[in-house]
């Protein structure tokens, strides 16, 4: 990261007290900036953002769309330096490329792991006939169903709506949060 003097727009100290929690202990404006917030409301937010966590697992730098604050531990106070970033649009933009061609290309692993299975017509109504049997004089689960078959959330209640639409299974209840399920 270079820095620029420049960037720096404001500091603060969040002191932390063993009975109240973290609380500003003092905040220096060295630049009026509409993107300095309210500190007193979120100085609980960013000490535990920079002080939570595992040891070696603590963030030193926390980027937002307007500014960035990098925070530097003492005891139990934590300094806070406001930075204003210069020319890091261009740089966010490039990496949101990367993301995008990343997704894409785990959606496509995902989709060739699947295989025809997923998708195969044929493949969905033997599901289908499977799950009539199944709830043939049992109650079961959307989740409890989902361990049979290899198949997503989404796709499972698919089949389950269709299924109730042509009157082959109907819902008997809920267990929990789950609808439980038995066939007509």
């Amino acid at each position: 990261m270079n820095f620029k003097e420049n960037e720096l727009f404001g500091a603060a100290l969040i002191g932390f007290d063993m009975i109240d929690g973290p609380f500003l202990k003092w905040k220096r404006e060295y630049v009026k900036s509409e993107d300095m917030m309210n500190l007193d409301d979120f100085a609980m937010n960013f000490y535990l953002a920079f002080r939570g966590g595992n040891a070696g697992k603590k963030p030193r730098a926390i980027l937002y769309d307007k500014f960035y604050i990098v925070a530097f531990p003492k005891d139990l106070e934590l300094c806070c330096l406001f930075m204003k970033p210069q020319g890091i649009d261009n740089n966010i933009k490039q990496l949101n490329k990367v993301a995008f061609r990343i997704i894409n290309e785990m959606e496509l692993d995902e989709e060739q792991d699947e295989g025809p299975d997923q998708s195969d017509e044929d493949t969905l109504e033997e599901v289908k006939r499977l799950i009539v049997n199944i709830l043939n004089g049992t109650k079961m689960t959307t989740p409890e169903l989902r361990r049979y078959f290899k198949l997503s959330n989404a796709e499972v209640w698919k089949i389950m709506s269709e299924l109730e639409d042509s009157h082959k299974i109907q819902r008997n209840g809920k267990k929990g949060r789950a609808v439980l399920w038995t066939s007509c």
